[in-house]
C-alpha cells in the first residue's frame, strides 16, 4: 500500500507540474495574441491563426487534461491517507486547489473568447492576471512543504510581499519594455 501511494504521489506531482506549466503558457499565449492584434491586418491575421491554434493544442492537449489527472491522483491520494484530511495545512491547501480551478475555469473563458476572435483584454492585463497562477503555486508549494512549521501571519504577509515585489516587477518591465 506505501508502495501504491509513491507511485500516485509521483503521478500526482508530475500533473501538478503540467498543469501549472500550461496555466503559465496558456496565457502567455493570450499576451501575444492581444499583441498581435494591434499589428498590421496581414501579420494580424497570420499570428492570431497560429496563437489560436498553439492556445487550442496547449489548452485541450495538455492542460486540461493535466488538471484532470493531478486532481484525480490529488484524490487517490486523499483516499488512501484520509488522515490527511485531518491536518490544518491540508485544509488551506485545498481552499488554494479551489481557488486554482477557479483561475483554471477563467482561462477557459478567455481560451474560448480567443478561439472565436472575440478576446478583449489587454497584454497589461494578462500579465497581471498571470501572477494569479504563481501566487497559488507559492502558497500551495510552501504549505506542502512545511505544513505545521507554517507561522499564519508570517505565511499571509509572505504571500503579500511577493505578490507586491510582482506587481513592481511586471511594472519595472512594462518601463524597459517602453525604453
Amino acid at each position: 500500500m506505501e508502495n501504491l501511494y509513491a507511485y500516485v504521489k509521483a503521478l500526482h506531482i508530475i500533473f501538478v507540474v503540467c498543469w501549472f506549466a500550461g496555466l503559465f503558457y496558456i496565457v502567455r499565449l493570450f499576451v501575444y495574441y492581444t499583441e498581435a492584434q494591434l499589428k498590421s491586418e496581414v501579420e494580424k491575421n497570420i499570428l492570431s491563426e497560429q496563437f489560436r491554434l498553439m492556445i487550442y493544442r496547449l489548452w485541450y492537449i495538455i492542460s486540461y487534461p493535466a488538471a484532470i489527472l493531478a486532481t484525480i491522483f490529488g484524490l487517490i491520494m486523499l483516499y488512501l491517507n484520509p488522515f490527511l484530511l485531518k491536518m490544518p495545512w491540508m485544509h488551506a491547501k485545498l481552499g488554494f486547489i479551489v481557488l486554482l480551478w477557479a483561475y483554471h475555469f477563467q482561462c477557459g473563458v478567455y481560451v474560448k473568447q480567443s478561439l472565436e476572435n472575440r478576446l478583449q483584454k489587454t497584454s497589461k492585463y494578462f500579465r497581471l492576471w498571470n501572477e494569479g497562477a504563481t501566487l497559488i503555486l507559492f502558497s500551495v508549494v510552501f504549505l506542502v512543504v512545511l505544513k505545521h512549521a507554517v507561522n499564519w501571519i508570517y505565511g499571509v504577509v509572505g504571500l503579500f510581499t511577493l505578490a507586491i515585489l510582482l506587481m513592481i516587477g511586471i511594472k519595472v518591465y512594462n518601463k524597459l519594455r517602453k525604453q
